[in-house]
């Protein structure tokens, strides 16, 4: 199970980063993490940056709905996600999948 937790700002969501992947794709869940591919380099933040636009273009959010609040120099992330719970980001996530 995908570790999301409710937070003052929304929710987080616990992410596992692949960086210089061949193409930027969602994995699925990895040991209670999210894990998503991203074809940046892990350099200058730019697979960061990459990992939240990507996220927010496939969750149909706005970029600004995310921030990166923890591992920025770690492949496990926590990405904030404002303006929804737990729950509601669970359900778009199963949804997107097809689960």
């Amino acid at each position: 199970m995908i570790d999301i937790r409710d937070h003052a700002g929304g929710c987080t969501i616990a992410i596992r980063t692949q960086p210089n992947a061949k193409r930027s794709d969602i994995i699925g869940e990895h040991n209670g993490l999210f894990k998503i591919a991203v074809t940046a380099p892990p350099e200058d933040g730019r697979a960061n940056a990459m990992l939240l636009d990507f996220f927010a273009h496939w969750l149909g959010f706005k970029r600004s709905c995310l921030e990166l609040i923890g591992g920025a120099s770690n492949r496990n992330k926590v990405v904030l996600v404002r303006g929804c719970t737990p729950e509601e980001l669970a359900v778009t996530i199963a949804q997107l999948s097809g689960n």
